[in-house]
């Protein structure tokens, strides 16, 4: 039986091809198939072998023996030949920069643009609400475990209850300008009028009264009274973490950018997240020491805080024109339309979920605890900063210097995580957070608790106990974070990966749902019970400090059990890739005609052997 082949996909022939012209219809080659708008498909000749060798010596230059290799180049050329004119001006190379794709840069760049002054506004706004709530007359750092379980968590809830309204109705683009500028406008109403205004807003003998009479323990509730618009001014600050950063930036970047640009790039959004908390750190350092060139009687911290909240503004004008930049000029991404159906899981469904799974109650593990410890120290640290430093200015220009150490840290853990898991591995990794963060907080307890023995000590340094406390706070807070941000969350999302699907997305809508607020609402709720029960937060330090070695205990226990499913995980997926490999392996085999033809002459001469079927 003659083998069967088809003319389409064979090269051009010269223009009087000898002994085939008879054999074949006239092919008009690749080239008129490139561009034809319909292209024939001849039906298939039969060719023997004496028809087939007559048409070898036609052909100059080219062998039987290359048969195989020019029988690939017409595959491939038929691949791109079949594809069409759409994918003709695809294969048309677009401008390049740096090897950057141009249109590729006009997005990335004001993207990035944009995430630099969103964390830059971010710094400024997260040690400016410190130094106002901490430091205000009345008030101390004991409000703001109160501050974040009664004001912030129902002001969050109910805002992304009315963005969820809001998404229904309004498009993209109006719903990213409705949500970002009352933000905008609400902190330049502060610093230039709500701020000078304070003591004419606070209803400060009301809470004197209700001092009075329930007694000190209940300063800190009573604060959030006494000082309402600072309260609301944290809460703000707060949500432009939570809001503009993870719902509109990273939103809008996603809904413009590709997977394969995301890979690209959303790192070296990480990298320079940490350069904008730089300049920004030193920024709150410049404005808190205008106060040194003031004269007297003017009040200094009114002054910065202007200053600040004026870039504040000017920061959020660009967000806005880059935002609006790069929805006119800026082709977007095709994406489908298809939708996935993602759990829904209440708090109990969540709540079963973490308890039937040892994998997922371990990682939930690691989640809450972080929460947990990271604001046991934190709460304590700024109590005792506001003792060293009771000035509004000189709290924010520790506050300046303290993010600008932040993020030399985080960048440089960031370069060295790469090599941390290349080294030592996921459980190295994993446990590195943990051990940084009982390492500082058990000197930093010691410091508060142990000040007398430790007195002669720090004196030779140049110190007080109290400012050697607040360094050591300072350099836990700066580590933790650091830590947090480059090994802490790539271990938490990595630990994801090894799941099956299922496990996978409803592990996840667990944690979302219950750890990550149960992790940042349980150390506020034990530091209000223990200031309820002792009087003040420096009275119930000694307890603080034990929880925090109990939690931190069961962080590094939960981190080392997890450590053994991953790796057990990871080698059961690369044992069933090996078989998916091997199971995927073909033996090609070659047949012969039964009258003789390709297979057949194969056999007479090595060099021209090739498979039957073309």
């Amino acid at each position: 039986m003659a083998t069967a082949i088809q003319t389409r996909g064979l090269l051009s022939l010269p223009a009087k091809p000898i002994g085939v012209r008879s054999l074949l219809q006239p092919s008009h080659g690749l080239k008129h198939r490139l561009f034809a708008s319909k292209p024939r498909n001849p039906p298939a000749l039969s060719l023997s072998s004496k028809k087939f060798q007559s048409f070898e010596p036609t052909l100059p230059g080219i062998s039987i023996s290359h048969k195989l290799r020019s029988t690939e180049f017409i595959c491939k050329a038929e691949g791109a030949a079949s594809s069409g004119d759409g994918d003709t001006a695809a294969i048309a190379a677009s401008p390049k920069i740096f090897g950057v794709e141009v249109t590729t840069l006009k997005k990335i760049i004001p993207l990035g643009l944009m995430f630099f002054c969103i964390l830059f506004n971010y710094t400024i706004l997260r040690d400016t609400k410190d130094v106002l709530v901490v430091t205000a007359k009345g008030s101390s750092a004991e409000i703001i475990p109160f501050l974040k379980t009664w004001v912030n968590l129902p002001m969050a809830i109910g805002f992304m209850l009315l963005y969820t309204k809001l998404s229904n109705v309004l498009s993209k683009k109006a719903l990213f300008y409705t949500v970002i500028i009352p933000f905008i406008l609400y902190f330049g109403a502060f610093g230039f009028v709500m701020y000078p205004l304070s003591n004419y807003i606070h209803p400060e003998a009301l809470a004197d009264k209700l001092l009075a009479t329930l007694g000190p323990r209940f300063m800190g509730p009573l604060a959030i009274l006494r000082i309402w618009s600072f309260c609301l001014f944290y809460v703000m600050a707060e949500l432009w973490g939570s809001v503009v950063i993870s719902v509109l930036f990273w939103g809008f970047a996603n809904q413009i950018t590709t997977v394969d640009e995301a890979k690209k790039f959303y790192p070296l959004f990480g990298l320079g997240a940490n350069v904008a908390l730089i300049f920004s750190g030193r920024t709150v350092k410049y404005f808190s020491n205008l106060r040194k060139n003031l004269g007297p009687g003017v009040d200094g911290w009114a002054v910065s805080l202007k200053a600040m909240m004026s870039i504040v503004v000017g920061m959020g004008l660009a967000i806005c024109f880059l935002y609006w930049w790069v929805n006119t000029y800026v082709p977007l991404p095709a994406r489908s339309q298809k939708k996935k159906n993602k759990p829904k899981m209440g708090t109990m469904e969540s709540l079963k979920f973490l308890v039937s799974s040892p994998y997922i109650r371990d990682l939930a593990t690691l989640v809450v605890a972080y929460g947990i410890s990271i604001n046991l120290v934190e709460v304590t640290w700024k109590s005792k900063l506001k003792a060293q430093f009771p000035s509004p200015n000189e709290y924010s220009a520790f506050m300046g210097d303290f993010s600008t150490c932040t993020g030399i840290a985080t960048f440089t853990m960031m370069l060295l995580s790469q090599y941390v898991f290349d080294k030592y591995g996921w459980g190295v990794a994993a446990k590195i957070t943990p051990t940084v963060l009982l390492l500082t907080g058990v000197a930093f307890f010691s410091l508060i608790l142990f000040g007398g023995p430790f007195a002669p000590l720090v004196a030779k340094l140049g110190m007080t106990p109290l400012l050697a406390a607040v360094y050591v706070g300072a350099l836990q807070n700066i580590f933790s974070k650091s830590a947090k941000y480059s090994l802490f969350d790539p271990c938490k999302e990595m630990a994801y990966i090894p799941l099956d699907e299922d496990t996978k997305v409803k592990g996840k809508a667990a944690i979302d749902v219950v750890c990550n607020p149960l992790g940042k609402s349980g150390g506020a709720l034990i530091q209000q019970f223990m200031i309820l029960s002792f009087g003040s937060l420096a009275n119930s330090t000694p307890y603080l400090g034990m929880i925090l070695l109990v939690i931190v205990t069961a962080w590094l226990a939960a981190a080392k059990s997890l450590e053994g499913q991953f790796n057990a995980l990871r080698s059961e997926e690369e044992l069933e890739k090996e078989m998916e490999r091997a199971s995927s392996v073909k033996i090609p085999v070659v047949s012969q005609d039964e009258e003789g033809s390709l297979g057949e002459s194969s056999s007479s001469s090595p060099e021209k052997s090739a498979p039957t079927n073309i």
